[in-house]
């Protein structure tokens, strides 16, 4: 919009002559029949047609471009700046440019799973916008139930399954295209995969459990294990014979060569469920004495393979098995090393120790 204009106005009556532009605040000026100076926000007003009674030519607005059939070139008048919107900034992990996706079920009474609630929620871990769309149903009679963007490195909750309708989630699916904004990126291939689902589960206490992504037990879905799992089962007999044809070749090769020693960390998952059938009975001093046991049994079993790296799996918890770990080691295991275990592989929830 420029001086000169005729303009209509789109939330009222009427309209004028543009007499003067204020383009740091996207106003203008405009002078009605009776000669009065209205202010008004720009993008309240639309330029229309005039007729130029010297020559008879019609201008017209294209876009903030100005069209003249004329003779006389037209003045340079003071345009109102268009905003540019800035591109955000997204931080990236190292291991984030491989996918981790996940659903994860929270229950709203984890003590009341025969009729409790669920909230279910998608996990973004990696470096990627992820579009989704999660369905009920089977491939010819489905529902879509949510559906969005979600950003890297994120999480989002889609909606509450109602224990009610948890009957509707046997056939779940879920689609994904993953891509970065603005940046170059490897592509990766669309997920388009059933998920399984064992509404069993819901009603025990056990598949629900510590993770590292929120406070609450949950019970989480792998999405690219799901997806790789579909992979496998289409693959035919025929190939998997091939396969393993091949893998005896490649074995009997290996076997000549000098064999390298395993350098992989031995794990011990620490959580109780795991190392015991039963815990009727005990009480939580108990089940402590118990798992710090365990790693003292573990590292003095083990104290002979010195550079022996073992991963003890205590989760995230309220941290009391993790610093009773800590003072452990301090006591009696002083010249071992300790560190934080792989943050992509155990999140917050392990400790690697080194046998010296």
């Amino acid at each position: 919009m420029k001086t000169g204009d005729t303009v209509r106005f789109l939330n009222d009556v009427g309209g004028g002559v543009i007499t003067r532009v204020d383009a740091k605040n996207q106003i203008v000026y405009v002078a009605d029949n009776d000669g009065f100076e209205i202010p008004v926000l720009a993008n309240h007003c639309v330029v229309v047609a005039e007729v130029n009674p010297d020559t008879n030519i019609i201008k017209k607005d294209f876009g903030g471009k100005t069209s003249v059939n004329s003779v006389e070139n037209p003045k340079l008048e003071e345009k109102i700046p268009i905003e540019k919107k800035a591109v955000e900034t997204i931080l990236e992990t190292p291991e984030g440019d491989n996918l981790a996706v996940f659903l994860a079920f929270i229950p709203h009474n984890i003590k009341q799973l025969q009729t409790t609630d669920c909230d279910c929620i998608l996990v973004n871990d990696s470096n990627y916008y992820l579009f989704y769309n999660l369905v009920l149903g089977d491939v010819q009679h489905c529902k879509s139930v949510a559906s969005g963007i979600i950003e890297p490195n994120t999480f989002e909750e889609l909606l509450t399954v109602a224990k009610t309708e948890l009957n509707d989630w046997e056939k779940t699916r879920i689609q994904i295209v993953a891509y970065k904004n603005a940046k170059k990126y490897v592509c990766q291939k669309a997920i388009d995969t059933p998920v399984s689902l064992d509404l069993t589960k819901f009603y025990k206490l056990h598949c629900f459990i510590e993770n590292d992504y929120f406070d609450q037990a949950a019970m989480l879905i792998d999405v690219m294990a799901e997806s790789q799992k579909r992979v496998l089962k289409n693959i035919s007999p025929n190939a998997i014979k091939e396969a393993i044809a091949s893998k005896q070749i490649v074995d009997e090769k290996v076997i000549s060569k000098t064999s390298k020693p395993d350098n992989s960390p031995l794990e011990i998952d620490l959580h109780i469920n795991q190392l015991l059938d039963n815990t009727a009975g005990m009480t939580n001093a108990e089940m402590l004495v118990y798992q710090l046991d365990t790693v003292k049994n573990t590292l003095n079993n083990n104290r002979n393979f010195k550079g022996k790296k073992i991963v003890f799996i205590h989760g995230k918890g309220d941290g009391v098995l993790r610093n009773e770990i800590e003072k452990l080691l301090k006591l009696q295991y002083r010249n071992y090393g300790v560190q934080d275990a792989s943050f992509r592989q155990y999140g917050f929830g392990a400790t690697m120790v080194t046998v010296r």
